[in-house]
């Protein structure tokens, strides 16, 4: 397994040392403290769960289960802070005999190849897909309204949603490019996402960072007191902590059905959902640690509409497990369906960018990070460009911290120069995946 690097940045000779609050222990939490106690900030680190990761812990149980996302996209930079610091540690490859079982429901049958008229429309630059018009009308005047549909749907992976088309364009195409990409970008830490979540923990304690679990905050005034502080919670949550209203932004509502099933040979590695929205993924295929000896976990995530039950998504879910895992009904052996309920990422509506979601710096030495506000990327990267520059603003402010080019830590070898109060992301944060 690999190992986590801590190292911190040098201190100026007799220059106190800044200190940073962190609320919320998930992915952008853990990402501004290290980043800030790299930079030779005190830390502190309050999270009101029992323990670290938010979204993405990973149940420590038989079935190894993630409560958010499963994969990690190799085309932000994030991937590259994470590889960096020895975070990410082993992945778990697709066996390429799993490559061969991945199948497209559409016009009602299992097809290994997409329509030819989303292959086309892949084909589009990113750029060419306009952010004041929506998906469906764009995509459908390009390839016509059956491979628009076919291809909104597709990208339901990466968006949660029920309706892509009714998105923005750009932020659609976009996001189905990089679900689409071949090779895949989508990639597995081995043990699920908990066990990157164990190497930041650990490199944070390392790094000096205090971490208070079980530690609700309900109001920030006695820590503002003291220096900055980066909010690294849920959009919800950030709302009523910092008692603003404007604090939200759409985000999507999913059904998801864990269900572990008996081992058979020929069951699919993946079933994506082009009549729908919809995605199976059998994990175990590339994971096999995920479940016990014989058995295969697999998740449903079905993105259900304002008016649908959680009975509803299930439902299909069953659907599709129906069509792509033959007799799984007599082979399960455990099972378990929640919803995620604007708890899957920001959502851009046409007119809109990253740049129109609650802005990073808050004012009064208070930050905003997380995966819906203004900060690009895919999914979880939306979480890490906004805790790096949620800490570069805020160390910037504190007088022009020594050592401030070892923010990044990209390979690039910038600094983080971000001005504070501009709503501008740090020069290295790459605009493309906007």
């Amino acid at each position: 397994m690999a190992r986590a690097h801590a190292t911190r940045a040098p201190h100026s000779s007799g220059r106190p040392q800044p200190h940073i609050t962190v609320v919320g222990g998930g992915f952008a939490g853990l990402t501004a403290a290290i980043t800030a106690a790299e930079a030779g900030a005190s830390v502190t680190l309050y999270e009101s769960h029992h323990t670290l990761g938010g979204r993405a812990r990973t149940a420590d149980e038989e079935y190894r289960t993630n409560e958010g996302p499963h994969a990690l996209y190799n085309g932000g930079p994030h991937w590259t802070w994470l590889k960096q610091r020895g975070l990410i540690g082993d992945l778990a490859p697709i066996p390429p005999i799993e490559g061969t079982r991945l199948r497209l429901h559409h016009r009602g049958v299992l097809r290994r190849t997409p329509p030819l008229a989303m292959l086309r429309l892949l084909r589009r630059a990113p750029e060419q897909a306009p952010i004041d018009v929506d998906f469906a009308t764009w995509a459908g005047a390009q390839v016509g309204e059956e491979g628009a549909r076919a291809a909104a749907h597709y990208s339901a992976v990466a968006l949660f949603h029920h309706d892509p088309g009714s998105l923005s364009a750009r932020f659609v195409h976009t996001r189905l490019r990089r679900a689409a990409k071949f090779p895949p970008e989508a990639h597995y830490p081995v043990g699920g996402w908990g066990s990157v979540i164990d190497r930041m923990a650990a490199m944070a304690w390392n790094l000096g960072v205090r971490v208070e679990t079980l530690a609700r905050v309900d109001d920030i005034t006695e820590f503002t007191d003291r220096g900055p502080v980066v909010v690294a919670t849920s959009l919800d949550a950030a709302r009523r902590l910092l008692q603003d209203d404007t604090l939200r932004w759409e985000s999507g509502r999913t059904a998801l059905v864990d269900v572990a099933l008996r081992t058979r040979r020929g069951d699919l590695f993946a079933l994506s959902d082009l009549d729908a929205t919809g995605w199976v993924e059998r994990f175990t295929a590339q994971d096999r640690t995920l479940a016990p000896a014989g058995e295969q976990l697999i998740q449903a995530q079905i993105p259900i509409g304002p008016e649908e039950s959680k009975a509803d998504g299930v439902a299909r879910a069953e659907h599709l497990l129906d069509l792509g895992f033959r007799d799984w009904r007599e082979r399960v052996t455990w099972r378990r369906a929640a919803v995620a309920n604007g708890r899957t990422g920001a959502l851009d509506r046409p007119g809109t960018t990253w740049r129109d979601r609650p802005a990073v710096n808050r004012g009064d030495g208070v930050y905003l990070a997380g995966d819906q506000v203004a900060a690009p990327g895919l999914l979880s990267e939306v979480s890490f460009n906004s805790a790096i520059e949620a800490v570069t603003l805020a160390l910037t402010a504190e007088s022009g911290l020594s050592g401030m080019s070892g923010l990044s830590g990209m390979s690039d070898g910038k600094g983080a120069a971000g001005r504070p109060g501009d709503g501008k992301p740090a020069p290295w944060i790459d605009l493309k995946s906007a």
